[in-house]
């Protein structure tokens, strides 16, 4: 469902071979596009089931998917982490590229996107 909730623009689709679920350790590869396509191969690094997921991929960067129960339904939260980034030239790319404004609207799109799925069934 990733795609279908991705607030950025990026996120196509998920490549063959991928999981059916995922769980703490699992690879999973998406194909991307930003300017041009590429595909991105993400392992989960932190996982409880029905409250938090995350993923690192190049560099070491995550996002982080965290969902706490709510009197109307489900808080989520979403984040990318840059602190575990482990190549100081890619953080230095994100800090120029504005990937942090970039990912906070994407962010914004996808949370709200995530809303409408759950509130209308679509996907």
């Amino acid at each position: 469902m990733h795609p279908v909730i991705d607030g950025s623009g990026t996120v196509r689709a998920p490549l063959a071979g991928n999981p059916a679920r995922l769980a703490p350790g699992a690879r999973f590869g998406m194909a991307m596009r930003i300017l041009r396509n590429y595909r991105m191969t993400n392992e989960v690094v932190e996982f409880e089931e029905g409250r938090r997921i995350a993923w690192s991929h190049i560099g070491g960067a995550r996002w982080r998917y965290e969902l706490a129960p709510a009197p109307a339904g489900t808080l989520v939260r979403e984040t990318f982490d840059y602190s575990r980034t482990t190549v100081p030239l890619l953080a230095t790319f994100f800090r120029l590229a504005r990937f942090p404004e970039r990912n906070r609207a994407g962010m914004s799109r996808t949370l709200d996107r995530l809303a409408d799925a759950v509130t209308t069934g679509r996907r």
